[in-house]
Order: C-alpha cells, then sequence, then structure tokens
C-alpha cells in the first residue's frame, strides 16, 4: 500500500466540521507510513513537521519529551482534533478562578477543541509521545496566555509559525 495523504478522503472547498477533523485526525494515525518518517525527538524543544496544508485545512505531527509544554493558548478561529500516537500527553483547560481542569490522554485517544478554547498540552509519561494536530480553518495564529505586571491575565497574538 503506498498511500499519499493528499488522497485521504476529505471535504474540499470548505472548512471541516469537528467531526470532519476527527475522521481526517483519525485516518492519518491509522496510516504510519504518512507521518514515521517525521518523528524525531529532541529533549530541549517540541519537533513538528506539517504533513498537509489547503485552504480549509493543515496537518500537523508533533513530537514530545519530558517538561515539553505549549503554555495556555487559543487557535484563534481554527477548530482542532488531536489524535495521540504514542505515549501521554496531558491537556488543561483554564478556568478563572479555579484550577486548570485537566486530563491525561494516551495512545489511541483523539480529543477536540473548539476555536474558543483556552488550554495548553504538555507532555506526560516517561516515553517521548507523538501526536497528529488537524485544523480547520488552517491554523495561521495563535493567542497565548500570560499573567501580567499586575496579575491580570493578557494575550498575545502569535503567527503559526512562533512555537508557542
Amino acid at each position: 500500500m503506498n498511500q499519499r495523504i493528499e488522497d485521504l478522503m476529505r471535504p474540499h472547498g470548505r472548512d471541516l466540521t469537528e467531526q470532519e477533523l476527527i475522521t481526517v485526525a483519525t485516518q492519518i494515525a491509522s496510516v504510519p507510513e504518512l507521518w514515521t518518517e517525521c518523528v524525531s525527538h529532541d529533549p530541549e524543544h517540541r519537533t513538528y513537521e506539517e504533513l498537509l496544508r489547503d485552504e480549509h485545512l493543515d496537518v500537523w505531527l508533533l513530537c514530545w519529551s519530558r517538561d515539553h509544554d505549549t503554555g495556555f493558548h487559543d487557535h484563534d478561529e481554527s477548530v482542532a482534533a488531536i489524535a495521540v500516537i504514542s505515549g501521554h500527553v496531558r491537556e488543561d483547560r483554564l478556568r478563572p478562578g479555579k484550577s486548570p481542569r485537566s486530563r491525561v490522554l494516551g495512545a489511541g485517544t483523539i480529543f477536540t477543541l473548539p476555536s474558543v478554547a483556552i488550554h495548553r498540552v504538555l507532555h506526560a509519561g516517561e516515553v517521548p509521545a507523538v501526536t497528529i494536530h488537524a485544523y480547520s480553518p488552517p491554523l495561521t495564529r495563535t493567542g497565548a496566555y500570560r499573567i501580567g505586571p499586575d496579575g491580570e491575565l493578557e494575550r498575545e497574538l502569535l503567527s503559526c509559525e512562533e512555537e508557542l
């Protein structure tokens, strides 16, 4: 079988729904020949490789090692589906006045994020992790969150080329 990522079954000519993003992430995750050559773990930084991009969809492979953390961010206008291929990641959702809601997700898990979600993803567990991220519309910018000098929450707009 010599499948190409461009040949995956998916809608064309419009942004994808959350369920369609789940289907895309599932399809890609289930065909390792589409992404295994991109797997590369660096103990200092998350590594990532864009697998597919068009005007309505982009798909990334991310590799996680100990202490890798995106920090709290949003996906601006993009909905996301994330498939955990191997290892474990933790997703935290920001909740003002409360501790973040956390969940640890392992291989075979797929989760979605609405564009309005403020969250972060961290490596979890003892072994490196690999995830597939599908975004629609394509991820062009994110909002990164930090506590400002007066203790107030601030949002910084980042382009997708800037690593969180």
